[in-house]
């Protein structure tokens, strides 16, 4: 079997398992091939004869088998900072909420104890923005949403992050907290 059909083969099994957006560690691990420059290149070809998409940098999906589209970018917001404290909050929480009537579209805010940073990928934008409070104090105000398998801030701590970002809150003046 190629290598390029290999890639599409352990891709395809991915995609059952759940999974669907891979870092180039992960598909050089599944592949069995070592993490170098020539396997780095090797994914620049496939993406350039159409059989993966780079979805970030580092990152990648099959053309063939890609991920569920409702809940790719909640995949590569969880790869991009699964090691550190990641949630759903701001704007688009509060537009899942219904708390605001504007409806985010194209673009998720997310809180993170990791980097801040805008990321720009085919399934939107991801707009990352560092928080210095302790796991502790924000830990209380959060839910596990299993639809995108992913914590989500309650209304009281995204009207709290959005006011600490100084964002705009013209939206909020209903809400009390």
């Amino acid at each position: 079997m190629s290598k390029s059909h290999a890639l599409l083969n352990t891709l395809a099994r991915a995609v059952n398992a759940g999974g669907g957006i891979h870092s180039t560690k992960e598909l050089a691990f599944m592949l069995g091939e070592p993490y170098d420059p020539a396997f780095r290149k090797y994914l620049t070809d496939c993406v350039r004869r159409g059989q993966l998409r780079r979805v970030a940098k580092g990152f990648y999906e099959s053309v063939i088998t890609p991920p569920k589209p409702e809940t790719a970018i909640y995949q590569l917001i969880k790869k991009l900072r699964g090691d550190v404290l990641t949630y759903i909050s701001m704007e688009s929480q509060l537009s899942h909420t219904g708390d605001i009537s504007q409806v985010v579209m194209d673009r998720v805010t997310v809180m993170t104890k990791g980097r801040s940073g805008c990321l720009d990928t085919p399934y939107g934008v991801i707009e990352l923005t560092h928080t210095k409070k302790p796991v502790e104090e924000i830990a209380p105000n959060l839910y596990y949403d299993p639809d995108i398998k992913m914590y989500r801030a309650n209304t009281k701590q995204a009207t709290l992050d959005l006011k600490h970002c100084r964002r705009n809150l013209h939206m909020l003046e209903h809400l009390h907290t």
